[in-house]
């Protein structure tokens, strides 16, 4: 029975690690075996978890500062556990931070260490490609331009696709504007101020401000508010008083998403589930102070968001740091509201965009799990017509 290892670090890795874990569970007929550190869906998809994986999940070098002594008692206790279980491989997902230094730690053990979605080399410090491909086995990359950067230092790369693509489209919901008392006619506006406490704390009264400058002169304008997991009380705070509607549940954003005419939202991942919803934006981001000065003067991109970095042009409109101001957020959004032309043409550009993120049929989870279990028992290369 094969017994995969797997470290997830955040919200979006334990979404990621999920799927993955279906997929191997799949792919072995239910014979796997799996430990590690997740979130609540991974040890739900079968993850025996050694500790939860908001432990580890943080963002920025001030918020990380606090922390670092639990931190490094975690990374030891992960260490130690894969040592004494001795798996047939290692995969950690994203979270370079913990994850990278925990693979330092097992370099040399004789256990395949494989790492799922790239770290952005492409964009600052191009330098990491070369250190990690001292202790890693093979990378998985989500976006297809990825793979070269690692193959160059001598690390195995495959681009397996992104999990954006596995999500099934929704149709607009007219059930929701009914659950909702929303007119047929009324524009809707979803606000959403990110996933972790400091993105929420530093975007979510910017974003209210904004909302209330819309609804000065947009009497009709409905302000829907998705609230990411464990922040429900922190959103609700920043948004006292203002007239809207609170949703969560992850099971359906997808609705919500595709149920807006505008999305105001953290820069992230999620900007890539708004279009494949076909959902036009604008995207928003601060740090702190410290931790944007050292991001702004490592990275070599002139975007943030994964779309802008893919098109090299601003098809979404990005406020970051000082230019996310309620003022400027607020004409922005206001702009696309009052033209569906305006909408059309960036649905049109980040709707392609999407369909560049796809490896041949197969579901992105699936090419991940195989391209793994293939680690453990290499199989024949790649079919004519998919992509490294």
């Amino acid at each position: 029975m094969p017994h995969v290892y797997l470290v997830a670090g955040e919200a979006s890795g334990d979404e990621l690690g999920a799927r993955l874990i279906r997929a191997l569970v799949a792919e072995t007929a239910e014979t796997i075996r799996l430990d590690g550190v997740g979130g609540p869906r991974m040890e739900a998809a079968g993850l025996t978890p050694l500790f939860p994986a908001d432990e580890i999940a943080l963002v920025g070098i001030a918020e990380v500062l606090p922390r670092v002594p639990r931190i490094l008692r975690r990374l030891r206790s992960v260490e130690a556990h894969v040592r004494a279980l001795r798996p047939d491989a290692v995969v950690t997902i994203d979270a370079p931070g913990f994850n990278f230094r925990l693979g330092a730690r097992l370099r040399g053990e004789g256990i395949p260490l494989i790492h799922y979605v790239a770290p952005t080399v492409w964009a600052w410090k191009p330098g990491r490609a070369r250190k990690i491909a001292r202790f890693l086995d093979r990378m998985l990359t989500l976006f297809p331009f990825e793979p070269p950067y690692f193959e160059r230092e001598g690390l195995p790369a495959t681009f397996v696709g992104h999990p954006v693509v596995e999500t099934p489209v929704p149709e607009p919901p007219p059930s929701f504007r009914q659950t909702w008392g929303i007119s047929a006619d009324a524009p809707v506006l979803l606000v959403l101020p990110g996933s972790r406490a400091g993105e929420v704390h530093r975007l979510a009264p910017r974003f209210a401000s904004c909302a209330r400058m819309l609804l000065q002169h947009r009497n009709n304008l409905r302000i829907v508010i998705g609230v990411a997991p464990g922040r429900k009380r922190q959103v609700e705070a920043a948004f006292s008083g203002l007239p809207a509607i609170l949703v969560d549940g992850d099971a359906d954003k997808r609705r919500w998403y595709a149920a807006a005419d505008v999305a105001l939202a953290a820069s992230g991942s999620v900007t890539l589930e708004l279009a494949r919803c076909r959902t036009a934006m604008v995207v928003a981001y601060r740090m702190a102070p410290v931790s944007w000065e050292i991001v702004r003067r490592m990275a070599t991109i002139k975007y943030a968001s994964l779309i802008n970095v893919m098109q090299d042009a601003e098809a979404i409109p990005e406020f970051l740091q000082r230019s996310c101001r309620p003022d400027r957020l607020a004409r922005a959004v206001d702009s696309l509201l009052q033209s569906p032309e305006a909408r059309a043409r960036q649905i049109d550009v980040t709707s392609a965009a999407i369909e560049d993120l796809r490896n041949g049929d197969l579901p992105p989870s699936q090419r991940a799990a195989r391209a793994i279990l293939a680690t453990l028992d290499p199989q024949p290369a790649p079919q004519k017509g998919e992509k490294r």
